[in-house]
């Protein structure tokens, strides 16, 4: 864009110098040729300095005063016409006037067009050549008609090539011209579609950040579910069972280690999510023996038998794979012993090559899955909604197959994305 910018200030400098001289020009060369011609004194000087006074009042008049009539070229031919008659008057009587003859050469170029402007060039040339053989009285004396046809002949001819060059050159400055323009249009586009795009680009951070902040809410409520109201709701359960062994000392002193033991495991899970680390489960165990240490502790404190079975090619999973699937199965299971009334829970983790798989199912009263819960969902609650957001955000699914009386199966299919590997 700076190349550009300094190509349209050197054309209009160009522009504005070539203007300047063509308005000056002719007054330049008449007052040169008065000059020259009053130092030598011509026999019929005042008829000279009148021609001269009524060149002057046609250039003001037509050329200088009123701008607005030069693109009348009905008009300006006219005016052309009187001003190469005034100087062919002037070259015939004093042949210094050859230099504002001159003038005819540009202002053919400007006021005419066409074939009009080599006509004008001729004309100046016959004018110029009168001029060059020292007027019209010393062609007509010394009989030099023949030479000034000659003359007259090479200067048209002369006049004629430079006046092809320089309107082949003005031709191309045009296409400059427009082409310059065309590339300041292409540019202010340019910029226009960069700002916009710098716009774009504001709304799609803040949007950008929106998102990051509604992921990361939804993040935290699924990790406070699955941690701390899991924990609460077993610490609740424990204490309810132990009030309702108080006249039993060893069922109690059961009832509240397992109270005290889920509230330290609830504050340890706590810590981890306020500081995104994955569960403490998986820092010390695979995920196989993870889920299954989570499906004892629950076994042993709900009094249901758990069994986790494992297929397949048991190996380290990316971490995200691996915690959806752990806080699958602690869901499941919170969900068994809140609801499900069962006496058995099997769960399957099965690793394929390009799939895992975890099935969690139970012998438990079963439910409707499309029935409208008290919250106004459907296909379960803040649990079940949970656990589908975690395996969507990893492309995979979640299906739950449940009829009353029946128990319930819940199965999660997610991509086997490997340790280290890109989600």
């Amino acid at each position: 864009m700076g190349i550009e910018g300094d190509l349209r200030e050197e054309f209009d400098r160009w522009e504005r110098a070539q203007s300047a001289t063509f308005t000056a020009l002719p007054y330049v060369l008449l007052a040169v040729s008065v000059t020259i011609t009053l130092l030598e004194l011509p026999a019929r000087l005042p008829v000279v300095l009148g021609l001269s006074a009524a060149a002057v009042l046609w250039l003001l008049w037509f050329h200088s005063l009123h701008p607005e009539w030069h693109r009348n070229r009905s008009l300006m031919a006219g005016y052309y016409t009187g001003l190469l008659a005034i100087a062919a008057g002037l070259a015939a009587l004093a042949p210094w006037y050859c230099l504002f003859a001159f003038v005819g050469y540009p202002q053919a170029f400007e006021y005419l067009t066409g074939r009009w402007r080599y006509a004008g060039a001729a004309a100046t040339a016959v004018i110029s050549a009168m001029a060059f053989l020292g007027g019209i009285s010393k062609i007509s004396a010394e009989n030099l008609w023949w030479v000034w046809l000659g003359v007259s002949v090479l200067s048209v001819a002369l006049a004629g090539a430079v006046f092809y060059f320089v309107e082949m050159a003005y031709r191309r400055n045009e296409l400059q011209k427009q082409a310059l323009a065309e590339v300041h249009e292409v540019n202010l586009k340019l910029e226009a579609a960069l700002a916009e795009n710098a716009g774009l680009h504001a709304r799609l951070l803040v949007q950008a950040r929106e998102a990051g902040v509604l992921d990361e809410r939804q993040r935290m409520a699924r990790e406070i579910h699955d941690t701390l109201a899991q924990g609460l709701a077993g610490i609740l359960t424990q204490l309810q069972a132990a009030e309702q062994t108080a006249a039993e000392p060893a069922v109690l002193g059961r009832h509240l280690a397992n109270a005290t033991n889920l509230a330290r495991e609830s504050l340890v899970e706590a810590r981890r999510t306020v500081q995104s680390v994955g569960p403490s489960v998986l820092a010390e165990a695979r995920l196989p023996e993870a889920i299954g240490e989570v499906a004892g502790n629950w076994s042993a404190a709900n009094d249901v038998d758990a069994v986790l079975t494992t297929t397949g090619d048991a190996r380290p999973m990316h971490t995200d794979v691996e915690v959806a699937l752990l806080r699958t199965a602690q869901e499941a299971l919170s969900n068994v012993a809140k609801h499900a009334r069962a006496s058995r829970v099997g769960l399957t983790l099965s690793y394929m090559p390009d799939l895992v798989t975890l099935d969690v199912r139970d012998d438990g009263v079963g439910f409707e899955p499309n029935a409208k819960r008290a919250n106004g969902s459907t296909n379960g609650g803040f649990g079940l909604a949970g656990m589908r957001q975690r395996v969507q955000r990893l492309a995979g699914r979640l299906d739950v197959e449940s009829e009353p009386g029946r128990g319930t199966a819940i199965s999660v299919t997610v991509p086997a994305i490997p340790a280290g590997g890109e989600r």
